[in-house]
């Protein structure tokens, strides 16, 4: 039996942990040979070594999506190592809240240079890459269907008090897709975006002290959703529970096969129902 994606090259950022990584070992698990990306080495490897151990392929692409030339370097991984590039999952990424009058600067740029200026930088350096394929296939009389999938947020398509950064750049990327989409679809590229929900992750599994955080580089950065909020909203949820990073996977998955060849510009909140 032979996977849906059998020989796609899939680029996933921030694939080293939690939905990032269920979405690189979902498409490797449908054919898919992946470079996997995370800000740490170790958990990267962590991910590509599942892949491998399944009978997939992997290879990794350590850094930090915001830094200068990242984008070239991954999209020159995928080259080198596979030979081409099909999908594009821009799933990197963190939330680091305020309150609008107790925000930084540094806050709101962090925010929106991981969610919003490293998806377009990606995207850009891929775009020699896709022309020439399509140019090819074109004259050999073939048409090939390409993937870009932005992760978005109910934050970005309905706002959230205290995330004014990352609403703005969920909110974005949405935009991104909705563009790209016209830009992209004479290389015959899909381009759409899945918002999540309520979703269960190291960024909103907090402490009962609200003393969670991650590390970030050099920043400890405050996570989590307090777990009488979590619980509250959980019962808000039409299908009764948080989902699970398998089931973002999933739904990340869905723009990713042959059956969303003529989908384009769109976006699906995978939230149980649940809307803000």
């Amino acid at each position: 039996m032979t996977g849906k994606l059998d020989g796609r090259v899939a680029l996933v950022s921030g694939s080293g942990r939690g939905i990032g990584r269920e979405i690189a070992l979902k498409l490797a698990s449908e054919g898919a040979r992946v470079v996997v990306n995370d800000l740490d080495a170790d958990p990267a490897n962590e991910t590509a070594e599942a892949i491998r151990a399944a009978g997939g392929e992997a290879v990794v692409c350590a850094g930090s999506v915001t830094a200068d030339g990242f984008a070239e370097r991954f999209v020159k991984t995928g080259v080198d190592s596979f030979g081409g590039l099909d999908i594009i999952v821009n799933n990197a990424g963190y939330t680091w809240d305020s309150v609008v009058q107790k925000m930084t600067d540094e806050q709101w740029h962090a925010i929106i240079d991981v969610h919003l200026t490293a998806p377009f930088r990606i995207l850009r350096a891929a775009q020699p890459v896709i022309s020439a394929r399509f140019k090819e296939e074109t004259a050999a009389g073939q048409e090939v269907f390409r993937k870009v999938v932005n992760i978005s947020s109910i934050a970005g398509t309905g706002g959230n008090a205290g995330q004014i950064n990352y609403s703005a750049a969920k909110a974005g990327i949405l935009g991104v897709t909705r563009t790209m989409a016209k830009e992209w679809g004479r290389y015959k590229v899909n381009v759409n975006a899945v918002a999540f929900g309520p979703i269960r992750t190291r960024l909103t599994e907090g402490s009962a002290d609200g003393d969670s955080t991650i590390k970030v580089e050099d920043k400890e950065i405050k996570v989590g959703v307090n777990p009488d909020l979590l619980s509250q909203m959980e019962r808000m949820i039409p299908l009764g529970r948080v989902g699970t990073p398998q089931e973002a996977a999933g739904a990340v998955y869905l723009f990713c096969s042959p059956e969303s060849n003529f989908i384009s510009g769109q976006h699906v909140i995978c939230g149980g129902g649940f809307t803000i």
